[in-house]
């Protein structure tokens, strides 16, 4: 591998190049009876991007925290530009010229972005030269956020650009991007890509990538390394491979098609079969709609319309796609949609009876189940056990005399956990231990437990690898097909296509167009998105 790289760099730098950005050396870490990585052995090179692939739960992100100090190693060596050393914590990383770009947020809602930028800097601060730097990283990189702006108003979107400037605004020489496009728009996460292309190549800073997202991978990376059940199963130039050759490593099988559109970003524009008879879905048409959405006006605390007169509806079995640029509405229809906002107009009707909106749990009591769009902000409690997140939207279930019987919430989980094939210890394991997939694996089976009239899918595959993606479409196929209204809420375009049976595109609070099943692909989608009307 050295030599190929010092190929790769050039012969007047081969000596630079034989003392590597970052060795990993037979790095091996347990979580109890849990392998999150067992003997890893990785290398990082200056002026290239190393992309790291796996399941979730693989081991990719146990690795990169190590290297940030976040976890420390069982055994194995650290070398940074040749020289071993003991990372102890994020600033012996920071010292050493290394930052990270973290998948979930570490951001403070009530500090401005700005403020947040700075946490963990020392000494005075120059507030005026820090909202220029923003500014500065901002235009190089394709991440323009205003720094005044309050965190906790921001979009998932912008918050990712927040953690990004965070992490740049350092300059570190050696970058971690821990599933940095998760949250990002195509357009953003090319942007983002040329910019640190373009920073790789002429600074000579060495990058670790990891992502779930097979396009992404074989685009921006130079070389990829998969991990399965903590270990390294494979290493390959990105050149070299394709999509699906990743997909079988990734999952040590081969991968249905569809999902592997899912995971590349690529969606088929042919007419597509998902795997349901078509007599139903014809025949679903003609059913009473079990939600409608008259009307519906919400107003953010200033005032801002969030939906804006919004009509809406889905029939039983019917996949409804919402697609849209992020930030015309989405949220705020989940939101309402999970009892968290209160209509100003408008009204919500499920199976043809009004809900109050905004009164906790009255969506779920009419037979709204929601899958939301930050697992970790409003889906799971981390540090609750398996057992006590699947029943948290209807514990009084599980109770005799107002006392939860635990013998009952065991039986409850583990029939779930077989189910839904959750990756666990068992159910009283705690929620921090399962990685993102099986997660929400245990928001789903939450939600399917309570038999909904209506799913509502907010962003379901975010962050999942590939083969996560697949089981999670099916689970979703599978509920319409026993009659479950879904509402499906994405910012990925070909998840919208291969799931939906008619997609609604929604700009400025309002259905701004409609495209039924057939007539569904990228061109037409792609114009609504634009403002453009059909």
């Amino acid at each position: 591998m050295t030599n190929r790289s010092v190929d790769l760099i050039g012969a007047d730098d081969a000596q630079a190049s034989s003392a590597p950005a970052v060795e990993f050396r037979e790095i091996t870490k347990h979580f109890g009876a849990v392998t999150a990585c067992e003997e890893v052995n990785m290398t990082l090179w200056r002026g290239q991007i190393h992309g790291v692939l796996g399941e979730n739960g693989a081991g990719k992100s146990t690795l990169m925290k190590i290297l940030i100090g976040l976890v420390m190693p069982d055994r194995g060596k650290i070398l940074v530009h040749g020289e071993e050393q003991q990372i102890s914590d994020p600033l012996d990383a920071a010292a050493l010229g290394i930052g990270m770009v973290h998948q979930h947020f570490s951001l403070i809602d009530a500090l401005t972005v700005w403020e947040n930028v700075t946490l963990g800097d020392s000494g005075s601060l120059n507030p005026e030269a820090i909202r220029n730097r923003i500014g500065d990283i901002g235009d190089q990189y394709g991440l323009v956020i205003d720094p005044y702006a309050l965190v906790g108003e921001l979009t998932a979107g912008l918050r990712q650009r927040v953690e990004i400037i965070k992490c740049l605004r350092r300059d570190p020489q050696i970058l971690i991007f821990d599933e940095p496009t998760a949250v990002l728009t195509p357009e953003e996460s090319e942007q983002l890509f040329n910019s640190l292309r373009n920073v790789v190549t002429s600074e000579r800073r060495a990058v670790a990538l990891v992502s779930h997202k097979l396009d992404e991978m074989l685009s921006a990376a130079d070389e990829i390394s998969i991990m399965r059940q903590g270990r390294i199963v494979d290493h390959c130039l990105a050149s070299e491979t394709d999509a699906p050759t990743l997909a079988r490593g990734i999952v040590g099988r081969e991968v249905l098609l569809r999902s592997e559109q899912a995971a590349l970003g690529v969606a088929r524009t042919e007419q597509r079969s998902l795997g349901r008879d078509d007599r139903r879905s014809a025949s679903a048409l003609t059913e009473t709609s079990v939600l409608r959405i008259e009307r519906a006006v919400v107003r953010s605390p200033d005032g801002f319309r969030l939906l804006d007169e919004l009509d809406l509806e889905v029939k039983p079995g019917e996949i409804v796609g919402v697609a849209g640029v992020e930030g015309n509405g989405q949220r705020p229809l989940g939101d309402l949609l999970s009892s968290l906002l209160a209509l100003e107009s408008g009204r919500v009707e499920v199976d043809g009876k009004t809900i109050s909106s905004g009164r906790p749990g009255a969506m779920a009591v009419a037979g709204v189940g929601v899958i939301p769009e930050d697992r970790h902000d409003s889906g799971v409690v981390l540090d609750m056990t398996v057992a006590e997140n699947l029943i948290l939207t209807n514990p009084d279930r599980f109770a005799k005399r107002s006392v939860i019987d635990l013998k009952m919430v065991g039986a409850f989980a583990q029939q779930m956990i077989e189910e839904f094939d959750i990756q666990c210890d068992g159910p009283f394991a705690p929620m921090w231990s399962l990685s993102g997939g099986n997660q929400q694996r245990v928001v789903l089976a939450r939600e399917l437990a309570q038999k909904p009239k209506v799913l509502v899918a907010a962003q379901p595959t975010r962050g999942l690898d590939v083969a996560a993606i697949e089981y999670m479409s099916s689970r979703l196929r599978l509920a319409a097909e026993e009659n479950v209204a879904i509402l499906l809420i994405s910012s990925e375009l070909e998840e919208i296509l291969d799931l939906s049976d008619r997609i609604v595109v929604l700009q400025k609070g309002q259905v701004a167009g409609e495209i039924a099943r057939g007539e569904a692909d990228l061109e037409h989608l792609g114009l609504l998105l634009g403002g453009s009307a059909l």
